[in-house]
């Protein structure tokens, strides 16, 4: 979908509202002749929608393929469209007059296409960040929220009366602490939501009655069994300061091994942000004539010969194969 520069950043602003992860490509550097242009951007949404404009039909695989292997790792990378001479460097490494090995964080894909162009492009990673909703009007309650934004999640204080299943979502980090005021009801709407993390400031004996009311009353008990009571890592005795620290060095834990964002999480509106989905891995073919991945699927141009179906990158290396699909096709098999 081509877009400008300011449709970018509004789809950006979405995207990131929504809570959902994706990749920002942008042409740092060209070589002609190149379809694209320095400064050039797109979106790469986790399951492989290109949003704006990066290049051609040669670089636009490679980049959403790239872009999605930025997101699932979460590390930025500097990917090279062309041939490693020019980039300064040597397919053979190792070899005698080369010019050593790539630096960490930079990858050479070789692209032909019946074009001697090459592009530079910087694929960065943006991650949702954690969404912490805390339930309650106590001062650990409004030191808990305090605290998440301090570490620049996104944090909202709402009064228990206040709280619907609404507020939250599915990558949601809950926190009730109305502390026996109407715990019970909270609990049973912060259940509804199916957050990332569920929990609930109190002793233990205190949550065991509470889950043993709502258990009762008909609420899922395999639900039931994943709210944490109490709330937090345990300290011992201490007052609500600490106790709020405690809460959060849990969910930092959390966080940090990925939990919370392994559901998808549904918008406000009812719409479905694939925020936490693992998206299907897809096994790229070789184009026979450049040598390029190209990804396998509804829309790939192919061509049958001898029994197998060869993938290409354009229209211009389909063409070139079907004049000699017998060099092409031997050359492909010596690479195998």
């Amino acid at each position: 979908m081509a877009m400008d520069g300011w449709g970018i950043m509004q789809q950006a602003t979405e995207l990131a509202r929504r809570g959902e992860p994706f990749a920002l490509a942008t042409v740092v550097w060209r070589q002609g002749p190149s379809s694209s242009q320095q400064g050039a951007r797109a979106l790469i949404t986790r399951d492989g929608e290109l949003l704006g404009w990066i290049g051609g039909a040669c670089a636009e695989p490679v980049v959403i393929r790239e872009a999605r292997s930025v997101i699932e790792s979460g590390a930025a990378r500097l990917l090279l469209l062309g041939s490693p001479e020019q980039f300064g460097y040597r397919a053979d490494h190792g070899a005698p007059g080369g010019y050593g090995e790539l630096p960490e964080g930079m990858t050479v894909v070789p692209i032909a296409c019946q074009s001697e162009g090459a592009l530079e492009v910087y694929i960065e990673p943006v991650l949702p960040v954690p969404h912490l909703v805390v339930v309650g009007s106590s001062p650990m309650a409004t030191t808990l929220a305090e605290l998440g934004r301090a570490l620049g999640w996104q944090a909202d204080l709402i009064a228990g009366q206040d709280f619907t299943a609404a507020d939250a979502t599915q990558r949601s980090l809950v926190v009730v602490a109305t502390q026996g005021h109407d715990d019970e009801g909270v609990l049973e709407r912060a259940v509804a939501a199916r957050p990332a993390y569920l929990g609930l400031v109190g002793s233990r004996r205190r949550g065991e009655a509470v889950l043993g009311y709502l258990a009762e009353r008909g609420v899922d008990r395999e639900l039931l069994a994943g709210v944490r009571v109490p709330a937090g890592m345990d300290l011992g005795s201490t007052g609500h300061r600490e106790i709020a620290v405690a809460i959060l060095a849990e969910l930092v834990q959390l966080h940090g091994s990925g939990a919370p964002t392994a559901a998808a999480a549904p918008d406000r509106t009812g719409s479905t942000a694939r925020a936490g989905r693992t998206p299907a891995r897809v096994t790229p073919a070789t184009d026979p004539v450049c040598g390029m991945p190209v990804d396998i699927g509804a829309g790939s141009r192919t061509t049958e010969f001898q029994g197998r179906v060869y993938y290409f990158c354009g229209p211009g290396c389909q063409q070139a194969f079907e004049t000699d699909p017998a060099a092409y096709a031997k050359r492909l098999l010596t690479h195998e």
